[in-house]
């Protein structure tokens, strides 16, 4: 137990989780369970307490920083991702309507469900690319999609380019940025600056929710 309590621990403390990141990139079984950790996030709910953003700029960095080929690591990623949001997809897709068939449920309403589809037939593919970049949002989109029964090929078309778009972006980033002495020196305050970006959307819409 104080394993797994430690492991938590060194995802959000930045130097502690490019060191670990680092020793799983060292051995198959260690890329594959980042691959897991990726799919864990975007494809179970449970998942949406790990963190995609500065994990995979991480995963830039100590690729960089080992020379290892980071497309190639990107690429298992992206799968992980891809396989993620399909998981997600049909759990909300078969679970949907039996969760909202109870009409004296207070936050499970029909209405609600409704007001989701809806919702999904104007922005669904807005939604799928932007949640993508955002925390515990993007855990939470495909399950929603597959609720709100948002058509498949649709569904996978913007999964697929959100994916990409997130995957690419980060790793390079931080594949590009762990070569400059000045972030290697300050990687701590570079990560929280990714977090802090990456939390932004939520914080700006909570004010405009309020001040609604």
């Amino acid at each position: 137990m104080n394993a797994v309590v430690d492991f938590l621990k060194s995802l959000y403390n930045a130097d502690r989780l490019l060191a670990l990141v680092g020793t799983l990139l060292g051995n198959p079984l260690g890329v594959a369970g980042l691959v897991a950790i990726v799919f864990a996030e975007t494809g179970l709910l449970v998942g949406f307490f790990l963190p995609g953003d500065s994990l995979l700029f991480s995963i830039g960095v100590a690729s960089g920083a080992a020379g290892i080929n980071v497309y190639l690591l990107a690429g298992l990623l992206m799968a992980a991702v891809i396989v993620g949001d399909n998981v997600g997809y049909f759990l909300g897709r078969h679970a949907g309507p039996r969760i909202f068939s109870r009409p004296k449920s207070r936050f499970f309403h029909p209405d609600h469900l409704l007001r989701t589809r809806e919702f999904y037939s104007k922005y669904g593919p807005r939604a799928v690319v932007y949640a993508r970049f955002v925390p515990i949002i993007r855990t939470c989109t495909p399950f929603i999609s597959g609720v709100a029964e948002m058509p498949y090929p649709k569904f996978l078309t913007f999964s697929i380019f959100g994916g990409v778009v997130w995957i690419v972006f980060m790793t390079t980033l931080g594949y590009r940025l762990g070569q400059v002495a000045i972030v290697r020196a300050n990687f701590e305050k570079v990560v929280l600056g990714i977090i802090f970006v990456s939390v932004l959307p939520i914080l700006l819409e909570l004010r405009k929710t309020r001040k609604a």
